[in-house]
């Protein structure tokens, strides 16, 4: 075999693992979830709380399978990721029924209520969300993730929805910024998460909602995350695709661009595709950030 390495899900897979992977779809004896499971203690594949990072591996799979390296087993249930998420009455292109003012400012829906979506309820919620209304849709993310429903605290009714997931694994501005080298990056990554999905439902217009959102989430997800994955991240990130978008809500919340993409992708190391290219914009989430990702 050659020595050609791919990356999925911010890991680089040899030949021979990607071959495992075959052999054990091959076989029949396991579904999805059982192959990925298998990988991760096959190849020590851990999170830092010393679960199995089988979601990734599932993530990265299915990407391999849509890519053509591999064939994976027919899905045994109606679950599973890149499933195609039904959109009910619980997405709407008009304001839902029941909300008799539409909130025009701040005040109107202050104190924000952040509620993760970590039942299959609300995760259901959250993925019909950004199918409907996210210009992406909805599309897995690989990793360690935690999403948010927003709500107004004045009548419980969703205003926004926010995902955050693993960090790019390399960018060159991102990287200057933070000064790091190359095992440092490796060995400290897992404490910058990206806040890949940001979306404020459509019927909702007021001026500063989505900056005080962002603040208001700054104060919570170390918290969050450290209670999910036992690891406190220090940095986010987040790409903004220029010129759709110009990153106003970012720079309001205090956020830093420091640079912009090459248009290649985060798994794009042979200079493949063709992608828009995107602002990259940081946000530290405590005093002494650089010092811990340099360390």
């Amino acid at each position: 075999m050659s020595g050609k390495v791919y990356r999925y899900s911010g890991r680089d897979f040899t030949e021979a693992e990607i071959q495992w992977i075959r052999d054990c779809a091959r076989r029949g004896d396991m579904n999805r979830n059982g192959i990925s499971k298998a990988f991760c203690e096959h190849v020590g594949w851990y999170k830092p709380d010393g679960g199995l990072k089988d979601m990734s591996a599932r993530v990265a799979m299915l990407r391999m399978h849509r890519d053509g390296l591999i064939d994976l087993p027919s899905r045994r249930n109606g679950c599973g990721a890149g499933k195609i998420i039904p959109i009910g009455p619980i997405a709407q292109t008009d304001p839902p029924a029941g909300i008799i003012k539409v909130p025009e400012s701040l005040g109107d829906v202050r104190p924000l209520e952040f509620q993760v979506a970590e039942t299959k309820q609300y995760r259901r919620i959250w993925r019909s969300y950004i199918e409907r209304y996210h210009y992406i849709g909805y599309k897995p993310l690989a990793g360690a993730q935690i999403s948010y429903i927003v709500r107004s605290g004045k009548d419980g009714e969703p205003v926004a929805a926010l995902g955050f997931g693993a960090a790019a694994w390399k960018t060159a501005p991102r990287d200057r910024f933070i000064g790091w080298s190359k095992q440092q990056r490796v060995r400290n990554l897992p404490l910058v998460i990206n806040n890949a999905r940001f979306l404020i439902l459509p019927w909702i217009r007021m001026k500063n909602l989505a900056s005080h959102i962002l603040g208001e989430c700054e104060k919570r997800i170390g918290d969050d995350w450290e209670k999910r994955y036992a690891l406190r991240p220090v940095l986010l990130e987040t790409f903004c695709e220029i010129p759709r978008f110009s990153g106003t809500c970012y720079k309001a919340a205090n956020w830093v661009c420091v640079g912009q993409t090459k248009g290649r992708g985060k798994l794009d190391r042979y200079n493949q595709y063709s992608l828009p290219v995107k602002d990259i914009w940081l946000k530290p989430l405590q005093k002494n950030w650089k010092s811990v990702l340099i360390s």
